[in-house]
């Protein structure tokens, strides 16, 4: 069971397949699993991996609640699938030491062999299997004014403006968040590989007349 080195090229790559069909690393909520594969990273992923990308980036946005977060932290080797092998890139052993079944013998036998390569050829099958789903999540978000001054019908139409691909708006609503200020706040459902939350955080704070910052409130995998 585990990821590997996540700080290494295949560790991401188990990552992301983990997380293809998963909000989280553990359970329906964010929990201290979350949080203790989060510090394992050395950073966001690469874009390819949108799956490990799009749970990277929601996580980072309880950077300030983690502590609070439910849960008990384990050792990194205690989440992930149980059906991988630890996954390196190579860095630290060649590729020619590495034993993937434990042997303790230079030279494998044609047995082992056999074994491994019947092993390897049976998971690159289960993940050939998978099917192709299309991932969705349904995003909350506050959006906020710099005043209360600030015209809130056109900074709503700013945003609804933002059209791509694989997102669609839903409903909206103005919460009051002190001094006269109302924040605006509007659910979308996006397609996980076509639109991340950077991007959005992107362009809705390109409106700069009229927003001071956006916020993931909340993020659900459909």
């Amino acid at each position: 069971m585990g990821f590997g080195n996540l700080k290494s090229s295949a560790g991401l790559q188990v990552l992301n397949d983990f997380l293809a069909d998963k909000s989280y690393v553990e359970g329906y909520v964010p929990s201290q699993a979350d949080v203790a594969v989060f510090e394992a990273l050395a950073g966001p992923p690469p874009s390819e991996l949108f799956h490990a990308l799009r749970w990277y980036n929601h996580i980072k946005s309880y950077d300030k609640q983690k502590l609070s977060l439910p849960g008990v932290k384990k050792a990194l080797g205690k989440y992930g699938p149980a059906d991988v092998e630890d996954a390196t890139d190579g860095d630290s052993k060649d590729d020619d030491d590495i034993d993937l079944f434990g042997s303790d013998e230079e030279e494998e036998s044609d047995e082992a062999k056999r074994l491994r390569e019947e092993r390897l050829a049976q998971y690159e099958s289960k993940k050939a299997k998978k099917p192709a789903l299309i991932a969705k999540s349904s995003l909350l978000l506050d959006v906020k004014p710099w005043d209360d001054e600030t015209d809130m019908a056109k900074l709503e139409e700013c945003v609804r403006s933002i059209q791509a691909d694989g997102l669609v708006w839903g409903s909206s609503k103005l919460v009051p968040v002190g001094y006269g200020i109302k924040k605006l706040q509007i659910q979308c459902v996006v397609e996980d590989d076509k639109v991340g939350t950077d991007m959005l955080e992107e362009k809705i704070t390109a409106f700069e007349d009229y927003v001071q910052s956006m916020d993931v409130a909340a993020f659900n995998k459909i």
